[in-house]
């Protein structure tokens, strides 16, 4: 066999474990079950990452996903890299006490430059609960409308900071949804409970690198450095941690012992995936499921921003948008990485993606 043959059978085996491991042999029962298999799933966008859970659980619709957001199975916050995510109620603290204090030195000087000092936070930190406590939740707006009425400018990214650092140290995090895109703030405290038996820093270190194999695997040390923003050294920590709830996939990469079996050789799968989607992001090493040039095609601004994929037996071979709504009907628009024409073969992938929107899907086209 080649080195050509060789890489790309390679890969092709990695890409049948992690469609097992992302959900894709089947499905979840609930978006709950789906998150405990991630453990966090990045949530910038609110509705994309409602789409990253409801893609992974057949017969989902939006209403499921805001129901568990809304009774706090669904937890999301800032638990790594800085961003915010949907993250297993019972990790969020373990989380930030491994994340937090090295995103707060990086973001130092930023929040200098906007004017952020310790007098200042802990006045932002007084209102926020003067404004919570007792089980009251508020919108962004309504936050930064508090600060501004006890005197602490919001203007610029000055509002954001401080949401993001009391959210950062446990304060703040994310409640009940407010729109499709949005939710309202909540006290942590009170909207999800500490539990008294919290996982201890080594322990939380292995049970996220057993729980991203598990739910991302095969994965090296160096995409769990990336996934959750810890250092080599951290990563390399975790995985001793992890001990024999893990082994060797290859020289390189790991799989958690009780990983589901791969996807068959003849099972064929066409995927719609959101923007931000785990089965791409998730790994510092995207290779075994796209090359370099066409990941370039997924993010094509280098800006951070990520396009809807197109997944065929693992594979990102395109990228999609919805179009606006004509005669009640969402039409989708293809953009393919070969030279064929593939949205046809991804309209049952589509028609999914609409019920789950509660929309009927349209024509779909090749991008121009």
């Amino acid at each position: 066999m080649t080195t050509d043959a060789a890489t790309g059978a390679a890969n092709t085996a990695v890409r049948r474990s992690r469609l097992a491991a992302h959900g894709f042999d089947g499905g979840f029962a609930s978006p709950q079950a789906a998150l405990d298999r991630l453990l966090c799933v990045q949530a910038q966008d609110l509705a994309a990452a409602k789409w990253v859970l409801g893609a992974r659980v057949p017969g989902s619709d939006e209403a499921m996903i805001d129901a568990a957001i809304d009774d706090a199975s669904l937890l999301r916050s800032w638990p790594m890299r800085g961003t915010l995510h949907f993250v297993v109620p019972g990790l969020l603290r373990p989380i930030l006490r491994l994340t937090a204090a090295r995103l707060m030195q990086r973001a130092a000087k930023g929040h200098r430059d906007e004017g952020i000092d310790d007098e200042v936070h802990a006045a932002a930190r007084r209102v926020a609960v003067g404004e919570l406590e007792g089980g009251h939740s508020i919108t962004r707006d309504g936050l930064q409308a508090a600060w501004s009425r006890a005197g602490i400018p919001t203007e610029g990214q000055r509002g954001y900071h401080l949401i993001w650092r009391l959210a950062n140290e446990g304060l703040l995090c994310c409640g009940p949804v407010d729109t499709r895109a949005r939710q309202r703030f909540v006290l942590l405290d009170e909207w999800s409970p500490a539990s008294s038996d919290e996982p201890d820093d080594e322990q939380t270190l292995a049970l996220l690198f057993a729980g991203y194999a598990r739910g991302h695997g095969p994965v090296s040390v160096r995409d769990f450095a990336w996934w959750t923003g810890l250092t080599l050294t951290s990563a390399r920590t975790a995985l001793a941690a992890a001990g024999d709830s893990v082994a060797a996939y290859d020289e390189e990469r790991y799989v958690a012992v009780d990983a589901p079996p791969p996807l068959a050789a003849d099972r064929s799968t066409r995927l719609a995936l959101a923007p931000f989607d785990e089965y791409f992001l998730g790994y510092g090493d995207r290779t075994a499921v796209c090359s370099a040039d066409d990941a370039a095609r997924v993010v094509p601004g280098k800006n951070g921003l990520f396009l809807p994929i197109l997944v065929a037996d693992g594979e990102v071979v395109g990228t999609w948008r919805r179009s606006p709504e004509r005669r009640g009907a969402t039409p989708i628009e293809v953009s393919s990485f070969g030279p064929a024409d593939v949205g046809e073969q991804f309209r049952p992938a589509f028609e999914r993606w609409g019920a789950f929107w509660s929309t009927r899907v349209g024509e779909v086209t090749a991008s121009a």
